[in-house]
């Protein structure tokens, strides 16, 4: 969840390592540390706080010279945020540096094991045991050491390894945690994810689980967990590097927030042709489709509301059952599954472990796997059987916006196509769900036009303590995103609920003033949401309504109300979503909230 950057080459390691770092700092993170090479011996410096605390400690790397490094921006799991507990980590002499992403599980004993042969620690991190485990095996041959660590090792990594003896080279590995390797004309580097190297190269190499990485400045090797030899292809990122700056906005989310009609209009439009959907990806014959029985979709936070979205939308348009699971549940409560069933699992990161590792049980039980991701070469894209890949480019703030919307595009194109192939939507539906899906791109742009008067509303409740979402169907969908966006950046208490469940004791919350946000965009379903808005208003709620463009009706029960333009029902999500997104955005700013960094979160949750 927190971030490694690693430099060895022929330009000054440790800057290039701290602006690494800086365009990681979405992962998550409560200190950072740095260690160079300085030509006689390993240097490292660490500080609690935010990334800005060590750049000042080092003047932004200028007074640590050298030409390879690894820094680290560290997420706590074993012992607080500390300059103790930062990484990096050495052993003993500080001749052997480390640095570690995700968790030893098994870090108590081998602790246990080095105590009794004379160490000591001087923090309460289990990544600490892995840098005097190193100094343990360690006889000259730094691949020989690392090997024999990861075989006693248990649990997940991303590894970054410098040894004093060997400036020359740099070392990584990884289990479980995403780990890159970059080859660039001026060097070689390691990182967590793409965005903190692509300034410098688009030459990407995956780590593989239990893969071991030797760079050098103009080389890199690899080796298995035994240390044979192995070959990798490398892939060529292609993201546009502006994406990953703030190009004059104020914050990456707000940014992210204008970018979903491009976004949008990426995801959809490569796959409509002809007047058709056409999912080269998917890998299915038209009979697959039509023998799969139930689609079993699993994700986490933002990626789960999307596929409770795909749950109206494919038993309402497909009449296939649809379950819906959060991941970590998924994998524990032993899901009934048949061999005729799909899993479709989302993840824009492509490494959120209890999704990957919902993954690899289906797979195990024989069933057929769809990813929905992000980012080209993650783990899931390569352990899952197909892959729709969404193409909305880096994503940094920590609060999905674009890549929300753009999971949602592409849950309506399987919709679509899986419709077509079982005989469910003829010529003519066809043609209206593709003119109102094309359509989106620029309807989105036109809510965006009406970012003031959201502002506006926004700064009368900075200062909200509850906030209640309500709607039905998708309405309920959509309000379950509208509410954690607010409160993963706002930090106001805020809840969705399916509107007719306020009867069975959410009411009882409503007082004078409180803030009910009734999304009302369904139309068989809009004569219900408005009963219940006026249960909210006798209550003295104030309600600020989302509804299409021409139901003025609403308007005699809301207090505010928010007009999306009109489109297929269910298609609203996609509109309704924006206005609820740039409110929960302008509420954190006025609070005058990091938003792009939401306090305890992470961009991707690599660890349970």
């Amino acid at each position: 969840m927190c971030g490694i950057v690693g430099y060895i080459g022929e330009k000054p390691a440790a800057p290039i390592v701290l602006e690494g770092l800086a365009k990681l700092e979405y992962r998550g993170y409560d200190s950072a540390g740095i260690a160079v090479y300085d030509g006689k011996e390993i240097i490292t410096k660490k500080a609690a706080g935010r990334l800005a605390v060590l750049e000042n400690l080092t003047h932004s790397g200028e007074n640590m010279p050298g030409f390879s490094a690894i820094g680290h921006t560290r997420w706590a799991t074993h012992g607080v945020p500390s300059d103790l507990n930062a990484h990096p980590h050495t052993n003993g002499d500080g001749t052997i540096v480390v640095v570690h992403n995700g968790i030893i599980e098994n870090y108590m004993a081998l602790k246990n094991k080095l105590l009794g042969k004379g160490y000591s620690f001087a923090s309460e991190t289990d990544t600490e045991v892995l840098a005097h485990l190193l100094d343990y095996y360690y006889k000259g041959n730094p691949l020989q050491a690392i090997t024999k660590v990861l075989h006693r090792v248990e649990g997940s990594y991303a590894l970054g390894i410098m040894f004093a003896d060997h400036p020359e080279e740099l070392y990584a590995a990884r289990k479980e945690s995403p780990l890159i390797v970059g080859h660039g004309e001026d060097g070689c580097f390691i990182a967590s994810d793409v965005p903190a190297i692509l300034k410098y190269t688009r030459k990407v190499y995956y780590l593989e689980n239990q893969e071991i990485a030797m760079l050098k400045k103009d080389e890199v090797s690899f080796f298995t967990v035994d240390e044979e030899p192995t070959e990798k292809q490398a892939v060529t990122i292609d993201w546009d590097a502006n994406a990953a700056e703030k190009a004059g906005y104020e914050f990456f989310m707000l940014k992210e927030i204008y970018e979903e009609p491009k976004t949008v209009t990426d995801t959809i439009s490569p796959r409509i042709k002809n007047g058709e959907v056409v999912i080269e990806e998917l890998n299915m014959t038209d009979d697959e489709l039509k023998a799969i029985s139930r689609i079993h979709i699993v994700a986490c936070g933002s990626a789960y509301h999307t596929g409770v979205t795909a749950k109206y939308i494919i038993e309402g348009m497909l009449r296939i059952p649809v379950e819906v699971d959060v991941a970590s549940e998924f994998r524990y409560r032993d899901p009934i599954l048949s061999p005729s069933d799909l899993v479709i699992v989302v993840s824009q990161s492509g490494e959120t472990a209890d999704t990957l590792e919902a993954v690899r049980e289906s797979k195990a039980k024989g069933l057929k796997v769809l990813a929905i991701v992000n980012v080209v070469g993650s783990s899931i894209a390569r352990e899952s059987d197909s892959v729709f890949y969404t193409w909305a480019g880096p994503e940094i703030s920590v609060a999905t916006t674009k890549a929300y919307s753009a999971q949602l595009a592409a849950f309506y194109l399987l919709a679509i196509r899986f419709g077509r192939a079982r005989g469910v939507i003829d010529d003519a539906r066809m043609k209206s769900l593709l003119e109102d899906l094309q359509a989106l791109p620029d309807q989105i742009e036109l809510l965006l036009g009406q970012k003031e008067k959201i502002q506006h509303f926004a700064n009368r409740y900075i200062a909200a303590k509850d906030v209640f979402f309500i709607g039905r169907g998708i309405d309920y969908a959509i309000g379950l995103e509208g509410s954690l966006k607010l409160k993963e950046i706002s930090y106001i208490h805020s809840e969705a609920y399916a509107a007719g469940e306020l009867k069975h004791g959410t009411i009882s919350l409503i007082e004078p003033g409180t803030l009910v946000v009734a999304v009302a965009t369904q139309p068989d379903l809009f004569a219900k949401t408005v009963s219940n808005i006026e249960e909210v208003k006798s209550r003295g709620a104030f309600v600020m309504a989302v509804a299409e463009r021409g139901r003025k009706e609403i308007e005699k029960a809301a207090d505010y109300v928010l007009y999306i333009p009109h489109t297929n029902p269910y298609f609203a999500n996609s509109l309704a979503i924006i206005p609820l997104q740039l409110f929960a955005y302008y509420v954190s700013v006025g609070k005058g909230y990091d938003v792009d960094h939401p306090r305890n979160l992470a961009k991707s949750v690599t660890v349970e």
